[in-house]
């Protein structure tokens, strides 16, 4: 009797003892799969991440080897050199970069506070049945083919422009000592003003689609508790909305920014297109991304197409620096957190 209990026991133990080697194998194997999964989709992931850097480092070495030829001829003095002669192969950059600059800093200017009131709105003041709509509208003008914005720059606005906008600015502004110059001379409607004002109204439902998410982000129970003390929304908005989301709208401000500074085909019908530089903003000008957009195609000699690339480079440089500062901007202000 107690040998065949013994057995039965022994038995038991057998099955029990297979079963554990049975879940630890399947245990074992399971988890090479998942180390074996988990390699893969970190390899694929950096390589997605590694091709990124790739690409750029590409367009970097071939901007660079495409402007070798100008960079050897000019030399730094390319960037101050005003004079643009395709006929006789001299050729500066100034009025291109000028022109960039110009627009990009007019576009900003009208850009931002603009973007900032209607993000505040939409978020804190606009009532329920108005946001989606409104909030919809916005984001559909921020996908407009940037042509389309050129077009009509060029065929009501600037009409419009010249005949009430340019008058009313010379007669005020235009009075002014110092700054009365920027608003003198021919009012034609097309200059480097009217593109800014174009690359601003196209920028501003980037800026403001950003401002609204990273707006949205804030949690409610901050604002309420901001209110509860007897806080007003400026108040609100200012201690409470903008330091919680200081990096998402220095981060929407920079992409406008960046779009600003790239534009080509709206900046191109209003801009005027003349390698001039003036003082008064109503005169035609140039940008770097216009005058790579005329020209590209043309260019015949080598130094051409390489002051065309040196241009692009430019370009290119002066873009990482405005995120660059950005990002350094974040940094320096997240130092000083908490530092009275």
């Amino acid at each position: 009797m107690n040998s065949s209990f013994q057995d039965g026991r022994n038995e038991q133990q057998e099955v029990s003892q297979v079963m554990t080697n049975t879940q630890t194998t399947q245990h074992s194997s399971a988890m090479r799969k998942q180390k074996l999964q988990d390699f893969f989709f970190h390899k694929l992931t950096f390589s997605f991440a590694l091709l990124v850097l790739l690409v750029l480092v590409g367009i970097v070495v071939s901007l660079f080897y495409g402007a070798l030829p100008a960079m050897k001829e000019f030399g730094f003095a390319f960037i101050t050199t005003i004079e643009w002669d395709p006929i006789n192969d001299k050729y500066g950059g100034m009025i291109a970069i000028v022109g960039t600059l110009v627009t990009s800093g007019i576009a900003l200017l009208i850009a931002f506070p603009i973007s900032f009131g209607i993000a505040l709105f939409l978020t804190e003041i606009c009532p329920a049945w108005l946001k989606r709509p409104l909030g919809t509208a916005v984001e559909l003008l921020a996908g407009v083919p940037s042509i389309i914005y050129g077009m009509w720059g060029l065929f009501v606005f600037a009409p419009f422009f010249s005949t009430y906008g340019q008058p009313f600015l010379a007669n005020t502004l235009g009075k002014l000592p110092v700054v009365g110059v920027l608003f003198s001379g021919s009012m034609i409607g097309i200059g480097v003003l009217t593109a800014g004002i174009i690359l601003g109204i196209m920028i501003i439902p980037f800026i403001a689609s950003v401002m609204r998410d990273v707006f949205e982000i804030v949690p409610p129970v901050l604002k309420e508790s901001a209110y509860g003390l007897g806080c007003t929304r400026w108040e609100v908005v200012r201690k409470v909305v903008l330091p919680y989301t200081r990096a998402g709208v220095i981060g929407g401000v920079m992409l406008g920014l960046g779009r600003a500074l790239g534009e080509t085909m709206a900046i191109t019908f209003v801009i005027g297109n003349a390698h001039k530089l003036h003082w008064s903003l109503f005169a035609g000008g140039n940008s770097i991304a216009s005058s790579l957009a005329n020209e590209f195609a043309e260019a015949e000699s080598e130094l051409h197409v390489a002051s065309l690339f040196l241009l692009g480079l430019i370009l290119f440089v002066i873009t990482f620096i405005v995120l660059a500062s950005a990002k350094l901007l974040l940094l320096s202000m997240k130092r000083k957190e908490g530092v009275k």
